[in-house]
């Protein structure tokens, strides 16, 4: 169950972007955490991809990016994540994936700041998105429009794998600043290797915490518990970089 305040954001979300993609909207979709029965409101993003027919004209660009803007203000601790696809890419998948329009909190300033600019560049390819259609297609929700099974192509292992591979390609590096990120992230990455499994970050943990040497117990129980409830815990950094490497 997602939180009323998450439920009436998608609503809104839904209805606002059918409103300005009219007939162009094929569908809207629903991913991670919120999907995977792990959603925290103080630790967790919305994850969505929005499919369209065609490609989508600056203008329409800049009312969608208004609303998801707005919709922003009163999203999660991690705000909003969304793609706009065309859904000749979804089937059959391409890899990496074109995408039309990408928002997340991180380019938030960005787009406050110039947004014609945003709009111009922000199209591109997104290996990410290889992931995020996994999860859609095992454990995603349609918000609106067409189903699942009729918009995506399953997505080939291999290009799975390169897509989460490259999400902790540098791990080892980054750790120290995004501890409980990747020490999940890491494990679920280790368990797709290991059993083809397709987990939540919560579920990469537990699974971690089976498999891997107990010396990493500790840091993988500090990891979940900063994510399921909260708070800035002290990390042994030595022992997660040696758990990255």
């Amino acid at each position: 169950m997602l939180p009323e305040q998450t439920e009436n954001l998608i609503n809104e979300f839904v209805e606002q972007s059918k409103t300005i993609l009219k007939d162009n909207l094929v569908g809207i979709y629903l991913h991670g955490s919120a999907v995977m029965g792990c959603f925290n409101p103080s630790k967790s993003d919305l994850d969505l991809i929005v499919v369209v027919e065609r490609p989508i004209l600056d203008d329409v660009k800049r009312l969608f990016m208004d609303m998801v803007i707005k919709c922003n203000s009163s999203a999660p601790a991690k705000g909003i994540e969304m793609s706009i696809v065309l859904k000749d890419v979804c089937n059959p998948f391409i890899y990496p994936t074109p995408f039309e329009l990408h928002f997340s909190k991180m380019h938030l300033k960005w787009y406050e700041e110039n947004p014609e600019d945003y709009i111009s560049k922000m199209k591109g390819e997104d290996k990410d998105l290889a992931a995020h259609f996994t999860i859609l297609i095992k454990r995603g929700g349609c918000l609106y429009g067409a189903s699942i099974e009729d918009v995506f192509d399953d997505v080939p292992a291999n290009y799975y794998m390169d897509s989460i591979l490259d999400d902790v390609s540098d791990a080892p590096d980054d750790i120290a600043e995004n501890t409980m990120y990747l020490i999940l992230n890491l494990a679920r990455v280790l368990a797709y290797k290991e059993e083809q499994l397709v987990l939540s970050k919560k579920e990469g943990g537990e699974w971690a915490l089976e498999h891997l040497s107990t010396e990493y117990k500790s840091l993988i129980e500090t990891a979940m518990t900063e994510y399921l409830e909260g708070g800035k815990p002290d990390y042994d950094m030595d022992l997660a970089k040696r758990y990255a490497e």
